[in-house]
């Protein structure tokens, strides 16, 4: 999206007028902009990219407090995390990601951002999407970073996702590539895609994906529930 200021002589409540609003959309375009992006996991959708996904167009219609309440909620808290849907991560874990993340937030990524993130460990019916045992995850990674490794769980049988929060005990490690740089990755219009093939025999009903995006550029860890 590019904006066109025109130079002209205008009265000073309008100049403050327009200043208010060009505010506004540099502020809006700042939090979206692609340039300063990373990534999330597409497909099946992270919670808040599926959020910006479905309402991003339309995130204050109240129909959504009805048809995706864990949508609803996750927007009320702060819209800046669906906005920001693609910067869901942590610096200088060095690998120890349970011992930075509790129980409990782990799709938050331990409350990361100032708690930006916080609505993700919301417990709930959040949308879902239908997957055979054998699948793969899509991730988009905007800014070309490329991976170190990229580590996809599966909740293990048995989990109730609609009345617990993700632990690291529930989950089951059920794919992962090691060091792919981003010239490895499938070339998309802004950035780069990769899929992770996962195998999670046994499940049936609603499971949680957990994908764990170590970028290659940083020591920055995305932490992304699907």
């Amino acid at each position: 999206m590019s904006t066109i200021i025109r130079s002209r002589r205008i009265h000073l409540a309008t100049w403050l007028s327009t200043v208010g609003t060009v505010a506004v959309l540099l502020l809006t375009i700042t939090l979206a902009d692609p340039a300063a992006a990373h990534g999330s996991v597409v497909d099946p959708a992270s919670r808040n990219y599926g959020c910006w996904q479905r309402w991003g167009n339309d995130f204050q219609n109240p129909r959504m407090a009805t048809e995706d309440p864990m949508c609803w909620q996750a927007w009320q808290h702060n819209t800046s995390a669906m906005w920001n849907w693609n910067g869901l991560y942590r610096e200088g874990v060095a690998g120890n990601h349970q011992g930075a993340i509790p129980d409990g937030q782990l799709c938050s990524a331990g409350r990361t951002g100032d708690g930006r993130y916080n609505s993700l460990d919301a417990v709930g019916a959040w949308k879902t999407t239908t997957v055979a045992n054998n699948f793969r995850v899509k991730l988009w990674d905007q800014a070309s970073h490329g991976a170190d490794y990229i580590r996809v769980y599966v909740t293990r049988q048995g989990f109730n996702a609609l009345s617990k929060p993700l632990a690291w005990s529930d989950l089951e490690l059920v794919g992962q590539i090691g060091n792919t740089p981003a010239s490895r990755w499938t070339r998309e219009s802004q950035g780069v895609s990769i899929q992770i093939p996962a195998d999670a025999p046994g499940r049936t009903g609603r499971h949680i994906v957990y994908t764990i995006w170590q970028a290659s550029h940083a020591d920055q860890s995305y932490y992304l529930c699907s």
